[in-house]
């Protein structure tokens, strides 16, 4: 239980690095909401080396505290939507044991995405905001296959360990 603990730990305080330092990239194609993803990483290897509800939580605490720390009510809210429709679909495609880390990672780009697309259009109160969905799927195709490449990589590497 307590290498459990220990490891839980480490992933979050990973995430929370991951967040700061993705916060610190000058990172803009001149897509608005378009980010590295870079705490997927850590979301993705819980979820392939410890399992559903650890991800959850860790996805979830790193949203609130990052928010907290590096942000503001708004893009808690935002990051919640997409943070938790990209995990659930990331969960079921793994669940199915059909896909490989790239391919879930992909999907939870992509999903990701259109969480935070939907939640804006909520907040706004405007729908046509989803005509902005094709720049983002592809944004997030691309970002999920490079975080999906190195998820695979380190699980590799560290299997190990778990």
């Amino acid at each position: 239980m307590k290498r459990k603990t220990a490891h839980l730990g480490m992933f979050l305080a990973l995430a929370l690095i991951c967040s700061y330092v993705e916060s610190l990239i000058p990172f803009y194609f001149g897509i608005p909401g378009v980010k590295l993803g870079l705490t997927n990483i850590v979301v993705v290897l819980t979820l392939f080396c410890m399992g559903a509800k650890e991800a959850f939580c860790i996805s979830v605490l790193r949203i609130l505290l990052a928010g907290f720390l590096f942000g503001n009510p708004f893009s808690i809210l935002y990051s919640l939507g997409g943070g938790v429709l990209s995990f659930l679909v990331m969960w079921f495609l793994k669940y199915t044991g059909k896909l490989k880390v790239i391919s879930v990672s992909v999907a939870g780009g992509m999903f990701h995405n259109i969480g935070q697309l939907f939640v804006a259009s909520v907040v706004v109160e405007n729908y046509n905001l989803f005509y902005y969905a094709p720049v983002l799927l592809l944004a997030g195709f691309v970002t999920g296959f490079l975080i999906g490449i190195l998820a695979q990589e380190l699980i590799v590497r560290l299997k190990d360990y778990f």
